[in-house]
């Protein structure tokens, strides 16, 4: 054996051929490029030298309610998309229940992972409210943001409450303050919920500034059904619509079917389809309370007025079901339609 050499030469020459890809170089996210609308998030970056080697990139996002760098310690997670081939990315689909989102990205090639870029925070704020349960008439079924017209709601829920306060053993006064949970004041703090024939329900958020946006699928075929916004002053009893305290569409299904808009019970008749989602709009600065087709974004009636307090989204139904989304921007089609009609006097100044 001592007489036997190995000859390495060819894999010499193998080895001085290979190539190693370097690190890539770490993205810049550019705040001036990205654009926050219609609930979508469009991140844009950039490199400081091109790079052909890199094969896609990584981003990353999370939620927030924190504006600057994510601190060390967040209440959402980091979620991916991976394989993106350009320098930007949309989003689609997201949650918009927090104000800011941040965002981070590197770049990948067929080795190796680059170093994250420094995170960026845009803001995602949006209008996001839950219907005031405690406000709801007793015939309203109300389960999360959806609402169904229960004839014998009152009388069924009278049953149940009496039954389980005189049959738990665990009720008594003073273990009920000790294990109730706290709750949020509602937005008619000191009234009874709605009564008689109103069938309403009213949000637990206010609107007291800014411009906010929702939007309500409903049941065609309910005999009744009203959405708009009023006052903390709006009575019990009080239909919306009918008082100086609400503004609202109105749909009527029973004998003859229409659609109105009503405000200090004055109605005009609105001569548009009907659509299954409305869209609503509120500029409380400007006083304007415009409602759209959900769908195309048509126009179906604007309210010009003075907001000289608090309004609050409320909701009306009798025998039928509705459904509401929240966590809505604005959509740009919205905002530039009021854009172009800011100059032009209201031709609803009747109902203001």
């Amino acid at each position: 054996m001592s007489h036997l050499m190995v000859d390495f030469s060819q894999e010499r020459e193998m080895l001085q051929g290979l190539k190693f890809l370097p690190v890539p170089a770490t993205p810049e996210i550019q705040v001036s490029e990205c654009q926050v609308c219609d609930n979508t998030v469009t991140v844009a970056w950039t490199l400081q030298e091109p790079d052909t080697k890199i094969d896609h990139y990584i981003l990353e996002h999370r939620r927030t309610n924190h504006e600057g760098p994510p601190r060390i310690k967040e209440d959402y997670p980091w979620m991916v998309v991976e394989g993106i081939r350009e320098l930007e990315h949309t989003l689609t689909g997201l949650r918009f229940d927090t104000r800011y989102m941040t965002f981070r990205v590197r770049a990948c090639n067929k080795a190796v992972a680059g170093e994250f870029s420094e995170p960026v925070t845009l803001e995602t704020h949006a209008f996001t409210f839950k219907l005031d349960s405690g406000s709801a008439h007793q015939n309203l079924k109300i389960e999360d943001l959806s609402v169904e017209w229960d004839s014998g709601g009152g009388k069924i829920q009278d049953i149940r409450k009496e039954k389980n306060r005189t049959n738990s053993p665990m009720h008594s006064p003073a273990r009920s303050a000790l294990m109730s949970p706290k709750r949020a004041p509602t937005a008619r703090p000191g009234r009874d919920r709605f009564t008689a024939e109103s069938y309403t329900v009213l949000a637990d958020t206010m609107i007291d500034a800014g411009q906010q946006y929702w939007e309500v699928r409903f049941d065609k075929e309910s005999k009744a059904f009203a959405v708009g916004v009023a006052l903390r002053t709006l009575g019990r009893f009080d239909q919306l619509g009918k008082s100086n305290a609400s503004w609202c569409i109105h749909l009527n299904n029973w004998l003859q079917q229409s659609l109105t808009a009503k405000h200090n019970n004055k109605a005009r008749t609105l001569d548009c389809p009907i659509p299954s989602k409305i869209g609503v709009y509120v500029n409380y600065e400007e006083g304007a309370l415009s409602f759209y087709n959900a769908k195309t974004k048509q126009l179906m009636h604007t309210f010009k007025t003075k907001f000289t307090q608090p309004v609050i989204p409320a909701f009306m139904v009798w025998n039928g079901s509705f459904s509401v989304v929240t966590g809505l921007q604005v959509p740009s089609m919205v905002q530039s339609g009021q854009r172009r009609n800011s100059g032009t006097s209201s031709s609803n100044a009747s109902l203001t």
